[in-house]
């Protein structure tokens, strides 16, 4: 007998193939080419089969497909799960992401489900009417398999505590540790499907990031005895392999891999094989059924994105070369600096160019540029720090790049591997700063200025930025929500809106309050 399992993670509402940069635009992905692949799978089952099938998070947020659901009622948003539904999903894990538009959409998106959501490190999720259970057993041709659903225990840094009312997030690896031995006993197969990623090297062990508790998979794997198989997700990553004997996969983003785990059991229903592999969705037509369904909401989609939103002029906001805007500025990131300052009421700011897919903002704005732009559900907050964790946190932002002998620049390894993460460099207005690359990493900044004079260690500045940044996220220890003395709780792309609707015509001014040094002087 062999058990399938297949997984879809990430997809962050991208349910058509299209990245909504443009009307006619076309990916390699989407998650109704992913339900075709699952489709084929499942059809082709052969009597000694069995499959299942696991949605592992941030499915609801993310595209502006899902923010424009945001906006509408109850019963459009439940268009989720009609989807998901009709697929026989097995089970659902909840992401990170889901919480972004608060515990009302994400009850209403997931309302017609027709498979448990599982949360075993959630408090709280049951009453709020959010998870149905922290595992199921499903029992097919004799076989009883065990899904443990959990999610990773960082959420409370990033999200608005009023977007998590009632719920306790706790650790994913103290949770398995605790449970994993009741469903050994209870079941002949145990999955752990989690969203969450790996926070060292699979061969090695060697921690790649900071140990904070936001992904634990590398722990899961080498000290809870009794997983079968290791569904994860969050990171983005494509992977799949065996590691320390448990296979694993991670199907990236978007839906355009489908992760596919696949368990060869014996008599005495015991796992003698195991393999993963991810099962790429490129070549996939989507389903017809589910696009017809999807069609009406995708043109209102379409032609709310066309939306005008105002008018620039002065220096232009495209973005064309994302690295030379990282070093040298750029009018576009003085832009949503100044919409940050004007939310917040400060004359400090903070801002990343998120990714190298950001094109900035047109002469004539479109909803469709804006949300291209500022794909993120964040909102903004005001933190007073010392000079002293401002030069900390352009230390960090410094720790960027990475310079050759021929004094080529690049993006150091910590925000490219494992996981890309571009959107952990921030570029501030309002203080005049310079980088010395030439310095070891640590003692870069060289100048730090406000208004004209040197940043003390110990004044204290007010910062307005966004509230994954002010919550510490990236790796930003200096920030945390103690900090905040203002919150401006609207989402980021919205107030940028707004300010549109304040100053229709928008003047475009450069970026000359930061310098960067390549070489020795």
């Amino acid at each position: 007998m062999k058990v399938k399992i297949l997984s879809t993670s990430d997809v962050h509402g991208y349910v058509l193939p299209t990245n909504y940069s443009r009307r006619d635009d076309h990916q390699d992905y989407g998650w109704l080419k992913a339900a075709t692949v699952i489709q084929e799978v499942q059809q082709r089952a052969t009597s000694d089969e069995i499959v299942i099938t696991i949605e592992n998070g941030d499915w609801i947020q993310g595209s502006a497909f899902a923010s424009y659901l945001a906006q509408q009622s109850a019963d459009q948003q439940a268009l989720f799960t009609q989807l998901t539904r009709s697929i026989h999903y097995d089970a659902g894990v909840l992401g990170n992401h889901e919480f972004n538009y608060g515990l009302d959409y994400l009850r209403n998106c997931e309302r017609q489900r027709n498979y448990p959501l599982l949360g075993a490190n959630i408090q709280g999720g049951v009453t709020q009417g959010i998870l149905d259970a922290p595992y199921t057993i499903v029992e097919e041709r004799g076989i009883k398999i065990a899904i443990l659903g959990l999610t990773t225990a960082y959420v409370p840094v990033w999200e608005r505590s009023d977007h998590l009312t009632g719920l306790t997030f706790t650790s994913a690896l103290a949770t398995a540790k605790r449970i994993v031995p009741q469903l050994r006993a209870l079941a002949d197969v145990v999955i752990v499907a989690y969203h969450g990623g790996f926070e060292a090297d699979l061969a090695t062990r060697q921690p790649t990031e900071r140990l904070t508790g936001e992904n634990e998979g590398t722990q899961l794997l080498a000290d809870v005895p009794g997983i079968d198989a290791l569904v994860t997700g969050h990171q983005h990553r494509q992977l799949a392999g065996v590691y320390r004997g448990i296979p694993t996969t991670q199907p990236g983003e978007k839906g355009i891999a489908v992760g596919q785990i696949t368990l060869t059991l014996n008599q005495k229903k015991q796992v003698v094989d195991r393999s993963a592999t991810l099962l790429t969705t490129a070549t996939a037509k989507p389903d017809s059924a589910m696009a017809a369904l999807v069609a009406p909401i995708q043109e209102k989609v379409e032609t709310w994105l066309d939306q005008p939103v105002g008018q620039l002029t002065g220096e232009s906001l495209a973005v064309t070369d994302p690295m030379a805007a990282r070093l040298c500025g750029h009018p576009y990131l003085q832009f949503i600096n100044t919409v940050e300052m004007a939310a917040g009421q400060t004359d400090i700011a903070a801002t990343a160019l998120f990714n190298d897919e950001v094109r900035g903002l047109g002469e004539q704005v479109s909803l469709r540029q804006l949300l291209n732009s500022y794909p993120y559900a964040n909102t903004l907050v005001v933190e007073r720090v010392t000079g002293a964790e401002l030069r900390a946190a352009l230390e960090r932002c410094a720790s960027f790049f990475t310079v050759t002998k021929d004094g080529r620049v690049g993006v150091a390894p910590a925000f490219t591997t494992p996981k890309l993460a571009l959107y952990n460099y921030d570029i501030y207005s309002g203080i005049d700063y310079h980088f010395d690359l030439t310095q070891p990493v640590g003692r870069r900044v060289t100048r730090l200025m406000y208004h004209g004079q040197p940043v003390e260690a110990t004044q204290t500045l007010a910062i307005a930025m966004n509230q994954y940044r002010g919550n510490g996220g990236g790796d930003y220890p200096m920030f945390s929500p103690d900090k905040v003395c203002r919150e401006v709780n609207v989402d980021m792309a919205e107030l940028i809106r707004q300010y549109f609707v304040a100053q229709p015509v928008v003047v475009g001014r450069p970026q000359t309050n930061f310098t960067v040094n390549l070489t020795a002087e």
